[in-house]
């Protein structure tokens, strides 16, 4: 089986680090072959992100709604995540996001805000209905010259919590998927 990822990029600026990171978090999580990966780059969509109805913008919900695992990734603004990042959460219903395990990622210039993630984007993703298996991956860019060593410390923690989840989720009197 195939997971079907999404990443999407709340960066203003199109193919930024903040995509980088994003992106080397889902090849460090996940074993090549395993996955097929989406990045929906907002940058790309600021002419529709705020026009509704949008065709374009609800296709694109319904394929991050759709995937197995979805990263949200966001450069710090004022101790939290992007407007344009909050502006495409906001086209979900309640539990629109039901069935998705979702990782917040912020990027940010320091460890000032680095619980940005946990205490920001995590509680709107579980709002939404997604599975959150930990707290938030943080980056600061002063860690950038190191940013294989801490994106894996970062894939080794949520795969140690995803495997924890899968032996209960396989010990559970409810099956899965019902």
């Amino acid at each position: 089986m195939t997971l079907h990822v999404t990443t999407v990029v709340g960066n203003p600026k199109p193919a930024s680090r903040t995509r980088k990171v994003a992106e080397l978090l889902v090849e460090k999580l996940l074993v090549p072959g395993t996955y097929d990966l989406e990045v929906i780059d907002l940058a790309d969509h600021t002419d529709e992100i705020f026009a509704w109805p949008s065709e374009k913008m609800s296709a694109l919900n319904a394929r991050v709604a759709e995937s197995d695992l979805a990263v949200f990734a966001s450069p710090t603004y004022k101790a939290t995540y992007t407007g344009l990042l909050k502006a495409f959460l906001d086209r979900y219903p309640a539990n629109g996001l039901t069935g998705v395990t979702a990782i917040p990622v912020h990027t940010g210039a320091d460890f000032t805000h680095s619980m940005g993630p946990t205490f920001t984007l995590s509680p709107l993703l579980v709002e939404l209905g997604a599975t959150v298996p930990g707290r938030g991956f943080y980056l600061a860019l002063s860690q950038m010259d190191q940013l294989s060593e801490v994106v894996d410390a970062a894939a080794s923690e949520y795969a140690a919590n995803l495997a924890r989840l899968a032996r209960v989720a396989a010990a559970s009197a409810s099956p899965v998927g019902a």
